[in-house]
């Protein structure tokens, strides 16, 4: 089993209320529902005190009239894994899985995400943030950046509102699409190689494995439907090549302060350079689900990861964020001398 390091504690939890937080107001509340419960599942399976909580709407209102000791975030997406529902359960003093508020917001907003990856040297695919009313601009401000480019909503997840662009026509429609999802709208270079992920627990990486989709890139459809992506645990690199991937998601964590479970994805060229594309706070639990699959070519099962979720949060296990570098916070405050 994992190792939840919590001795009695665990044993303690045992005899708390536990709420599986589910559903949501997102795009991706279908995929919420199913990892909710996957995740009461694996909790009743091990004699935990467990009910569901749907949140529809009013959680505030839900929880108080359903008080719970500690609450399993399950939700994915806006108001989920954004901060939102954190700052509730701290207001309500219900403690809870994954990160911290400021993680999480950190974490779901891609930009602020890149900006700390910069500068803690985490390298991740060159970029900038279009907003929707520029759209009429697009093609000035794209300018020398090139393509293929990809596109996705500067605040979302699953690969909602994502795509390739080939040209400048689809540019436009990519940028259309992703702001239907958000205002702000972020354009990467588009970079060819393996597409990896690497699970992590309490900043430790677990494994990383490899994904080939059927499609051009690891979409919607490929994550969630059945037969729609090949998967090789652990990821074919080399030894060096595999743990310097490890090592590199750990940065990417430690650098938003992430606590609990994460994903974090990944993209290794054919020159093994590798690129963060980000962090995931609250990764699907499904039975497609990627870090479950990383957890058990592990050596863990699923019940024993949940499990290991759960612990941890009982024992308010959420590290602070980490100090930029030297060379990076000197470089922070010429910039800021050269803005005045």
């Amino acid at each position: 089993m994992i190792s939840t390091r919590a001795g009695s504690k665990e044993n303690d939890m045992k005899d708390k209320r536990i709420g599986v937080l589910l559903g949501g107001l997102s795009a991706e509340r279908e995929i919420s529902l199913r990892t909710g419960e996957a995740m009461f599942g694996a909790l009743k399976r091990r004699g935990y005190d467990v009910v569901k909580v749907y949140v529809d709407g009013d959680l505030d209102q839900v929880l108080r009239q359903n008080p719970i000791d500690l609450a399993v975030i399950a939700l994915h997406g806006t108001y989920g894994e954004d901060g939102c529902v954190q700052g509730l359960l701290e207001l309500l003093g219900i403690p809870y899985t994954g990160s911290s508020v400021l993680a999480s917001a950190l974490a779901f907003d891609k930009l602020k995400s890149k900006e700390l990856f910069r500068l803690h040297n985490v390298p991740t695919p060159p970029y900038y943030v279009l907003e929707a009313d520029q759209l009429d601009r697009l093609e000035e401000i794209h300018g020398s950046f090139g393509f293929p480019a990809f596109v996705k909503p500067r605040r979302s997840g699953s690969s909602v509102g994502a795509g390739r662009a080939n040209d400048p026509v689809q540019l436009r429609e990519r940028c259309e699409d992703a702001a239907q999802f958000d205002p702000s709208i972020l354009i990467e270079r588009f970079v060819t190689g393996r597409e990896v992920a690497v699970g992590v627990l309490d900043g430790r990486a677990l494994g990383a494995v490899e994904i080939v989709p059927r499609g051009r890139f690891y979409d919607y459809k490929s994550k969630y439907q059945k037969g729609q992506s090949e998967y090789h645990f652990p990821a074919r690199l080399s030894p060096t090549r595999y743990k310097g991937v490890l090592n590199i998601a750990e940065r990417a964590a430690r650098s938003l302060g992430v606590s609990g479970a994460a994903r974090v994805d990944l993209l290794v060229t054919e020159g093994e350079n590798e690129y963060v594309l980000e962090v995931n706070t609250l990764p699907g639990l499904t039975e497609t689900s990627l870090l479950p699959m990383i957890a058990r070519g592990a050596g863990y099962d699923f019940d024993d990861l949940v499990e290991a979720i759960v612990a941890r949060a009982g024992l308010g296990m959420r590290p602070s964020l980490p100090s930029a570098p030297a060379t990076a916070q000197a470089a922070a405050r010429v910039a800021l001398a050269d803005a005045e």
